[in-house]
């Protein structure tokens, strides 16, 4: 089965145990106005356009006959500053697999394991369940928002031996009005992880005014128990691909 990934970060040291290489699959169903991997949200192979280097020399306006270029309507390769660039390229999960074992064999018993992030990486359950199953032998670990049917998401947790889950706001209508759901699914999948035996971890981002509050955190942590928890401190150059993207970075920081 073929799928759409846009990174590959290997010897990643936050993602999970040990010296890992974490695999970000594209496509999301929030909408967290804090995101800050833009280029994850779309399913699709999109074009980055790195506008503050542009001399507007038309370069890339030229027609081509490379067929990686059709889609877009431009010569991805011409630029001489090299202000575009692709995000996202389809793979099968065998030949992914193979990739990733190589990589991982450089390491030797220094290496941790593989973790799946995105975007969102259930929403790409078929190929990711596949690819889970070619890297079977290896610690496994996936970093989701736990919005998915909970058929899938069971299905997916299943086979794995960490899950990192983030748990952003408690209160659902809040939830709403940053992220574009209700938090009503990842609450039950939150149980449901809570009762499946495996190893996990709750993590919060810590958005100014936003999930930083007091009254949210005593909140989660009421909802979370004696569960590991982290609090990430808010990424500031979050907005920084927004523009690349041509997407409208929509958080508004509170007034202090």
């Amino acid at each position: 089965m073929t799928g759409i990934i846009f990174d590959i970060k290997e010897m990643a040291v936050h993602d999970g145990p040990g010296i890992r290489t974490t695999v970000f699959l594209k496509g999301c169903p929030l909408r967290c106005r804090w995101c800050h991997n833009p280029e994850g949200l779309s399913p699709s192979v999109q074009l980055m356009y790195k506008n503050t280097r542009c001399k507007n020399c038309k370069s890339c306006q030229k027609k081509c006959d490379h067929t990686e270029c059709s889609p877009f309507g431009r010569c991805i390769h011409a630029c001489p500053e090299n202000c575009l660039e692709i995000s996202g390229k389809k793979v099968s999960a065998k030949e992914l697999a193979d990739e990733l074992k190589k990589s991982a064999a450089v390491l030797g018993n220094d290496f941790g394991g593989f973790t799946f992030s995105g975007g969102e990486p259930l929403f790409q359950h078929r190929f990711l369940l596949e690819l889970i199953d070619e890297l079977k032998d290896h610690h496994l670990c996936i970093e989701t928002s736990g919005y998915a049917d909970s058929k899938i998401f069971e299905s997916v947790i299943n086979k794995l031996d960490l899950v990192i889950m983030d748990i952003k706001l408690a209160d659902s209508e809040l939830h709403k009005k940053y992220t574009g759901v209700s938090n009503g699914q990842i609450i039950k999948n939150f149980e449901i992880l809570q009762n499946s035996g495996k190893a996990y971890i709750i993590r919060t981002p810590l958005i100014p005014g936003i999930t930083d509050t007091k009254d949210n955190l005593d909140a989660i942590k009421e909802l979370i128990g004696n569960g590991k928890w982290e609090k990430l401190p808010y990424n500031t150059m979050a907005g920084a691909k927004y523009k690349m993207m041509g997407i409208d970075f929509e958080l508004k920081m509170p007034q202090e």
